[in-house]
């Protein structure tokens, strides 16, 4: 499956990564690949989008989706903030979030976002690497996410918590956008 090309509920179709510095984020996703011995091919063939895709990021004349970068930092192992660098508002096919702090510890990395899901809309994203945590806190709207065979359901004022190296959505229920804060914890290997 291609990760550019994943469906939500239909009424959108995938929007690229938005302020997103494309040619700094390329630039670091080569560094990291190649810290690592991955070939381009390679790299694409784990993450499950195409070379051109890869290829395109990269050298930064392809503004990728979110889901894109997920799919290509958890197959090297490493939180998103490596691709990005820190502060920018990221759009998925349903999910805008906003990365608000990165805190790393001996063993780990958080990454801190505000979420925003419009109502009816449903994204589901690729699994990160083995280990990673997701801890949602909903602050308006009703929410469905976790493991994509087995959501899970929050309202205002609820928290959610699932491992995420395993693929996951996150759904807008009824009538409300949801708002919501997203916490993800990368163990380092």
């Amino acid at each position: 499956m291609l990760h550019d090309s994943l469906m939500d509920s239909g009424t959108q179709s995938p929007r690229p990564a938005q302020d997103i510095g494309t040619p700094d984020v390329g630039q670091r996703i080569r560094r990291l690949r190649k810290e690592r011995g991955i070939s381009l091919s390679e790299l694409a063939r784990r993450a499950g989008i195409g070379k051109a895709t890869l290829s395109g990021l990269e050298n930064g004349t392809r503004n990728p989706t979110l889901e894109t970068l997920w799919a290509v930092t958890a197959q090297l192992g490493v939180p998103l903030t490596l691709a990005l660098g820190t502060g920018p508002t990221i759009q998925g096919t349903a999910v805008e979030a906003v990365l608000l702090q990165v805190f790393e510890d001996e063993a780990v990395t958080y990454e801190l976002y505000r979420l925003t899901i419009p109502a009816g809309s449903t994204q589901v994203s690729p699994a990160h690497h083995e280990g990673v945590t997701e801890h949602i806190t909903v602050f308006a709207g009703v929410l469905s996410a976790g493991p994509q065979d087995a959501p899970l359901r929050a309202g205002a004022g609820e928290h959610l918590t699932w491992r995420s190296d395993v693929p996951h959505i996150y759904s807008a229920i009824g009538a409300q956008d949801v708002h919501a804060s997203l916490l993800i914890r990368y163990p380092r290997h």
